[in-house]
């Protein structure tokens, strides 16, 4: 019986097994393509950036510690340089201790060689040495502290007693634009009071008079004298009755804006302001009328009023407003 090798089912395995091997290899070289063309979508992600990071951490640590490095080098030259300036004192301290230990010797032998005499001169004569070159140095330390010494600071002080009012003589200044000016008022008020008596009988047909005095030394004085009627109690008491003349106010007027001299000026020798208070007794109170733009003068002539032994009383006014006086009025408080 004759058999056919060459059937059909042999050739259809074979050919099933060739198509799969073929698919095989397609999908091995389609990997292999996707695998060489893949890039990554977020590359930051990527561990190198850490990496740096950590290289320029590592950068920095090595610039620290070579810093460090210098410094210890700078500090072991100086340590150095310390120990050779300590050795060089310590030979200078030896060799001075040398020397002193020399010349003390060779003092003392000086001092065994002479008698008892000549050795207490020669004692005495050592000690006086020892005590100038000790002055000598005391000296020296003095001078230094003295030239190191801040310079003092001054600080002007008057006494300040409680006021007291003024009952006995008094000189009247006037302060004003930095100038000091002496005010004749009592010769003023003189005038006044003579003046005031030929005036008292036109009180008769008017309530009040004003009349103006002056000038002297630089000033007029104006007054208002007013009528008055006693009271009935008064009358009553005294038996009398009637009417009286009373001084209502005065007031001084400067004839000049320019009067006396510059406070600088008044201060110095030979000045109008000292010839003025020469001629004054010590006990005599000097009043200064003094205006806002002399505030700070009236302290220097208050000083130098305590100085020459003068007490002093201030009466500051606002500007614009005349030197006066009233019956209701206060004395000057001096100091």
């Amino acid at each position: 019986m004759r058999h056919n090798d060459t059937t059909p089912g042999h050739d259809s395995f074979l050919d099933i097994v060739s198509n799969i091997v073929g698919i095989l290899i397609i999908l091995v070289m389609v990997t292999g393509v996707r695998a060489k063309n893949y890039h990554p979508e977020n590359e930051s992600e990527t561990p190198g950036n850490e990496i740096l990071a950590l290289r320029d951490e590592l950068s920095a640590e090595r610039q620290t510690a070579e810093d460090r490095r210098v410094e210890l080098m700078e500090l072991n030259r100086q340590i150095d340089e310390l120990e050779v300036l300590a050795q060089a004192r310590d030979r200078q301290r030896m060799a001075l201790a040398t020397a002193s230990e020399a010349l003390r010797r060779k003092v003392q032998e000086r001092r065994e060689r002479l008698d008892s005499q000549s050795r207490s001169q020669f004692d005495v004569g050592r000690q006086v040495a020892e005590s100038q070159t000790r002055l000598a140095r005391l000296e020296s330390t003095k001078a230094q502290i003295d030239a190191s010494r801040p310079p003092a600071i001054e600080i002007k002080s008057l006494p300040t007693p409680l006021a007291a009012t003024v009952r006995g003589k008094e000189a009247h200044f006037q302060l004003q634009g930095r100038r000091i000016t002496w005010i004749p008022l009592d010769q003023l008020l003189e005038e006044f009071k003579l003046d005031a008596r030929s005036k008292v009988s036109q009180l008769l047909s008017m309530p009040e008079v004003t009349e103006i005095v002056g000038p002297f030394g630089g000033f007029r004085l104006r007054y208002t004298l007013e009528r008055q009627q006693i009271s009935p109690e008064l009358a009553m008491a005294t038996g009398t009755g009637g009417q009286y003349a009373q001084l209502r106010k005065w007031t001084l007027i400067p004839t000049s804006n320019t009067l006396g001299e510059p406070v600088d000026e008044a201060l110095g020798p030979n000045s109008q302001f000292r010839q003025r208070i020469a001629s004054l007794s010590r006990d005599t109170t000097i009043t200064v009328w003094t205006y806002g733009d002399s505030f700070e003068d009236f302290r220097r002539i208050k000083e130098e009023l305590f100085a020459a032994g003068f007490e002093s009383a201030g009466r500051p006014l606002p500007d614009g407003i005349p030197i006066g006086g009233s019956p209701e009025g206060t004395r000057s408080a001096a100091q």
